[in-house]
């Protein structure tokens, strides 16, 4: 998947003259960094970002003297330092709506024996946060935190797209449309028909693997961006006949776990 800068990101840099453009640059290129592409030469960064190959070049040595990229030298080619998995367990760890949420993911989880999730929108895809599995599907099982799903196929960013004003979900999808046309035109009607849904139950649902049935709604939190709770289960029954036995059960956690962070201290 392309992860060139976005005409919108470019004018936001215009807009917005307090940015540091190197370490925006920087941090495009950690962005490159993706499961299936751990690998990645100047080349390949400047493919996937738009930089020059100066420019990258430039900042990747940066990046090395400072710990976040190893340089394989046999490779000619960067991979990301441990550095980086310490950043994301610090966050995880020291979030007070995780402390909050995953006890009681967990329990519902175990309970339902389904799975669970909760995620939140990067650009283009959403990421999870947390990811309880209970599904006996292998390729389910493998779901984890910090992996990233399309917002235009799943009920994670079905859910999330509902949660937007109209100006800023019209903003998203222009950009989903630009970096992946080939899908965007039954891509689109999916959508309009989860935010009806949404509109009518309060929840969005979608099966964008076989045999795969996903119920999401959106978590909105004082001081944080908006997050997505969702569950999904393995199994041959209709998707609809499917979301109407698992959406109470989504809204009933979704209730859950706004009560506990409405009352606990953070």
């Amino acid at each position: 998947m392309s992860n060139h800068l976005s005409t919108a990101g470019r004018k936001g840099h215009h807009e917005e003259p307090l940015l540091n453009r190197s370490l925006e640059r920087g941090i495009e290129i950690l962005r490159a960094f993706r499961p299936g592409a751990d690998l990645l030469g100047n080349g390949d960064i400047a493919e996937r970002t738009g930089l020059s190959r100066a420019t990258v070049s430039r900042l990747t040595q940066t990046l090395v003297a400072v710990g976040i990229l190893q340089h394989d030298r046999v490779q000619r080619a960067y991979r990301l330092a441990p550095m980086v998995l310490s950043l994301a367990h610090a966050m995880r760890s020291g979030s007070p709506v995780m402390q909050v949420a995953a006890p009681l993911m967990r329990k519902a989880a175990e309970s339902l024996r389904i799975n669970v999730g909760l995620a939140v929108a990067d650009r283009d895809e959403m990421v999870y946060l947390e990811s309880v599995r209970y599904n006996k599907k292998v390729a389910l099982r493998s779901v984890v935190a910090g992996q990233r799903v399309p917002i235009e196929l799943t009920s994670l960013g079905f859910a999330y797209l509902s949660s937007l004003g109209d100006e800023e979900r019209q903003n998203t999808l222009l950009q989903i449309a630009e970096i992946r046309p080939a899908s965007w035109q039954e891509a689109q009607l999916e959508i309009q028909k989860a935010l009806l849904h949404h509109a009518k139950h309060g929840f969005c649902v979608a099966s964008w693997q076989p045999e795969v049935v996903a119920v999401a709604a959106p978590l909105s939190i004082e001081g944080h961006p908006v997050l997505v709770l969702n569950m999904s289960l393995s199994t041959a029954s209709p998707m609809r006949a499917v979301a109407k036995e698992m959406g109470p059960s989504l809204l009933r956690l979704k209730q859950e776990i706004s009560s506990a962070l409405a009352s606990a201290r953070f």
